[in-house]
């Protein structure tokens, strides 16, 4: 008999036993993993220590212990589609885990998870089962030596199943599977049931220790690492349903609650078996919303933010399968909250936010959801009536496009009916879109480096950077490219990047533009056009004004102040502007991205919503205020743990190394960051907003300037407003005045105009019926005519309708460069079977357009103007056939 244990319980007796074996207890690192491109989210406990792994990075402790939030969905880990169809697949889970970075290895790890499961949680010996990688014979005779585990109970496994790497090259070893037998009851009851043969309940998988001793090079081949590592992983969920004797991960205390509260809201019964599967997926979809959410990712069509999207899309479909038709997903966030905000506080803090996120995607996605529902069935039905399974891509992207349906989201339910989706027709339909908007994520690059000359730009010393204490130094020159190649000297007109030993340049970074001025010495002169960072060296981008460079050659450098001082005042109202975004619009704000120029500053931040006018108004007020105050700027170095600590903000997609710059604005305003900023806030002298949109789902964008740059902007409008006086024969303080006379006068001279060419709708209508063919007592008015737009045409149809008796009416006009028909059909002929919206799809096919309405009222249109005429006549002759 197990012994029963809470989630918690688990979780904290897990880091308590490592902490007792003098392992460094570490907080879950956030959900997006910074400064790694290679990963959408952060997939398991060692994400946070891969630099650590790598070598490129070093901790003040050489053991550690976590329990790290997880998501798998999207990407090469992604759980997504299996979620609610088995016991223990999530898109969102926890993983306990403890780490030795060069410490002890494969005997310590053995014996560790031994103790803590036999002895912590007490699971009886006779039920625990092994696996090795099939050359490990170390891990082979470990597990009989310190476990006492027969070998019958070891199974040995290839590298698909137990060998872990980190990538193609680099760190990489055997691994270490323990399982659990969980009794016949669970067998999947084939004849080859067992571990590494079946996937069924009876052998769940609590741990996976790997042992990381071996390096791999491009080809292939292994060597021995001089200080092997431990990595080891147990998800909680899965250790929790065993410790609580539950079937399923959903059953236990971490899920089960909000099962519960569903079956509460449908007055529906919650069954583990398929019928179940509505809940499970919501049950887990909610989880991973509010965590994802709670880590600064918002509903978006692309990247991580298209990952929660799809996620919270799938939940709102099931909500629905479940009988919801208002949003009901973000009511669930309390539940999540009441179990794990004890231990993840962030959520708890943000609770009314993220339930604001899911509630507006769930409005959004519930105007759609419906129609697009319609459309799914409408081809589904008319496949299976043509016998045919699959749906076509351009369907399934008209889905998405349109109808916001995620591609996973139409395979389900296509799979639900038997049917499958054509994917590779759907990819293609996604290419065309992607290509129109290619441009705009490609990094612009300002220089391209062969490998040749990277690998030797490498190889260079290091640059010192004194730019922070002076706007002048002298450096020696180390490095000269042109053209792609390092040279020896140069002179000449074409650009050429200078590399110095020393430099007060600053690299552009962290958003902040490269620093531009010059370089001399005694025979040449040097013009600095663009400072850029080039493999973690600043490179100078200059012109050579006169003279001949040669490597070893010193050269006296000069920042240019207004230049500088003008960037540094954008900066530091950067920071400004972030706090006052937090106050304003709540803590949940997070930097997505930054641009900081001499002459403006942009701020990209996560927000659901567009800004008031007043909200606008108090950010600029607050930032203000903290300028006038004129607040010192003091700058600090230390570790990031410790700024974390003192409340310093790590902006994202940043990676820090040990020691960090910690710029503070007294106790208003505290970041990492290694850019440059005045001493005061004083020196900003004004800030004001230009502008705040959107720049995609989630995501707004703040531009400013700050400075004399304002004084230049006041002249502009000063300007333009004499410009518009003079234009409008006023005096200024009467421009608005003007302005709404003018407008009074338009909406008169308007009705006007409507009244006549009413009138003269009229006339034309008037001989329209007089010169109209008769068929058994019905007119057949069908005519080209001039009409302004649409409605106009509508109207003169309307007006030939209420003046006969009988009739089906015609008038075609060209507007823009489409021509368009208006059909119309009175009461008596449509119950003679005369359908408008017919005859409107048969004049629309001659100008190669389309059409349809009522059987009284229809519309079409094409761009085929010269048929114009043909089509006129095959719709008069569809009428005589019809009224005939």
């Amino acid at each position: 008999m197990v012994k029963n244990m809470s989630s918690s319980m688990i979780r904290e007796s897990f880091i308590q036993f490592f902490e007792d074996k003098q392992h460094t207890r570490v907080p879950s690192s956030s959900l997006i993993p910074y400064g790694d491109q290679t990963l959408l989210f952060t997939n398991a406990g060692m994400v946070q220590f891969k630099d650590v792994f790598l070598g490129i990075k070093s901790l003040p402790y050489k053991r550690a212990v976590s329990a790290q939030k997880c998501v798998r969905a999207g990407g090469k880990h992604n759980d997504l589609e299996n979620v609610g169809r088995t016991a223990r697949h999530h898109t969102f889970f926890e993983m306990l885990g403890n780490f030795s970075f060069g410490d002890y290895f494969k005997r310590e790890a053995i014996l560790y998870s031994w103790e803590y499961l036999t002895e912590v949680l007490e699971l009886p010996k006779d039920k625990l089962y092994v696996t090795v990688y099939i050359d490990d014979d170390e891990a082979f005779q470990l597990w009989q030596e310190i476990a006492g585990i027969p070998s019958c109970r070891i199974i040995r496994l290839g590298e698909k199943d137990n060998f872990w790497s980190m990538g193609e090259t680099g760190p990489c070893g055997p691994c270490s599977e323990i399982f659990i037998d969980r009794g016949e009851e669970r067998s999947c009851g084939a004849s080859e049931c067992g571990i590494g043969k079946c996937d069924c309940d009876r052998w769940c998988e609590l741990w996976n220790l790997v042992f990381m001793q071996y390096d791999r090079d491009e080809d292939g081949n292994l060597s021995l690492l001089p200080k092997p590592s431990i990595d080891t992983g147990m998800g909680l969920e899965r250790v929790s349903a065993v410790m609580q004797g539950v079937d399923s991960n959903f059953e236990t205390d971490l899920l089960r609650p909000i099962i519960s509260s569903i079956e509460e809201k449908t007055e529906q019964k919650y069954y583990a078996d398929d019928r179940g599967f509505p809940f499970r997926v919501i049950s887990d979809h909610i989880r991973a919303c509010t965590f994802l959410i709670a880590d600064g990712v918002l509903p978006s069509n692309e990247g991580r933010g298209y990952v929660l999207r799809r996620i919270m899309r799938r939940a709102i479909r099931y909500c629905k399968v479940l009988g919801f038709e208002k949003p009901i997903l973000h009511e669930l966030v309390p539940v999540v909250v009441s179990i794990m905000g004890k231990t993840y506080p962030s959520i708890k803090d943000m609770q009314e936010y993220i339930q604001e996120v899911i509630r507006t995607e769930e409005e959004r996605f519930i105007e759609t959801l419906n129609e697009g529902m319609k459309i799914v069935n409408d081809i589904i039905d008319n496949l299976k009536s043509r016998d045919e399974l699959i749906i076509k891509g351009e369907d399934a992207f008209k889905l998405y496009d349109t109808y916001g349906f995620p591609l996973d989201l139409t395979e389900e339910i296509a799979n639900e009916n038997g049917l499958s989706v054509d994917r590779i027709g759907f990819e293609k339909e996604m290419e065309k879109q992607r290509e129109k908007a290619r441009s705009a994520r490609i990094e612009n690059v300002k220089g391209t480096l062969s490998t040749q000359v990277i690998e030797r730009f490498e190889e260079l010393p290091s640059v010192e950077f004194t730019g922070y204490n002076t706007l002048s130094d002298t450096g020696e020159i180390i490095a000269l490219i042109n053209n792609n190649k390092l040279v020896d000297r140069f002179s000449g007109e074409d650009e050429i990047i200078i590399v110095l030993d020393r430099t007060p340049f600053f690299a552009e970074s962290g958003g902040q533009v490269g620093d531009i001025g010059y370089m001399e010495n005694n025979t040449s002169l040097v013009r600095v056009i663009d400072t850029l960072s080039f493999y973690g060296k600043a490179a100078h981008i200059c012109k050579i004004e006169k003279g001949l460079l040669k490597i070893g050659d010193k050269l006296n450098t000069y920042v240019n102040k207004e230049f500088r001082y003008s960037t540094a005042r954008n900066h530091t109202a950067t920071h400004l502007l972030h706090k006052a975004l937090r106050e304003v619009l709540g803590d949940q704000v997070k930097q997505s991205g930054s641009f900081v120029s001499a002459s403006r500053l942009r701020f990209d931040f996560n927000h659901f919503s567009a800004l008031s006018n007043e909200e606008i108004e108090e950010i600029e007020k607050i930032v203000n205020n903290k300028i006038l105050e004129n607040i010192p700027v003091e700058v600090k170095k230390t570790t990031v743990q410790e700024a974390l600590k003192q409340g310093a903000i790590a902006l994202f997609g940043e990676k820090y190394g040990e020691e960090v710059r910690v710029v503070s604005i007294n106790t208003y305003s505290k970041e990492l960051c290694g850019g440059t900023h005045v001493n005061n806030t004083g020196e900003i002298g004004l800030f004001k907003i230009v502008s705040e949109g959107s720049i995609g789902s989630g995501l707004r964008r703040i531009e400013a300037i700050t400075g004399l740059t304002i004084i230049d902007k006041f002249k502009e409008m000063e300007n333009k407003i004499k410009e518009i006086s003079k234009t409008l024969n006023v005096n200024p303080k009467d421009i608005i005045k003007r302005i709404n006379e003018l407008e009074e006068n338009i909406k008169i001279k308007g009705k006007e105009i409507s009244s006549l060419r009413n009138k003269l709708s009229n006339v034309i209508v008037d001989r329209l019926i007089v010169n109209a063919n008769k068929v058994n007592n019905s007119l057949i008015i069908c005519s080209k005519v001039d009409a302004f737009n649409i409605e106009e045409l509508r109207n003169m149809a309307d007006i030939a309708k209420d003046k006969v008796d009988s009739a089906v009416i015609i008038l075609g006009a060209i507007i823009g460069n489409r021509i368009n028909f208006v059909v119309k059909v009175t009461d008596d002929l449509v119950r003679r079977n005369v359908h408008a919206g017919q005859i409107a799809k048969e004049v629309a096919v001659v100008v190669g357009g389309s059409g349809g309405g009522r059987a009284d009222m229809a519309q079409a249109g094409g761009k085929e103007l010269n048929n114009t005429d043909k089509a006129l006549e095959i719709g008069e002759q569809i009428v005589r056939n019809m009224i005939v």
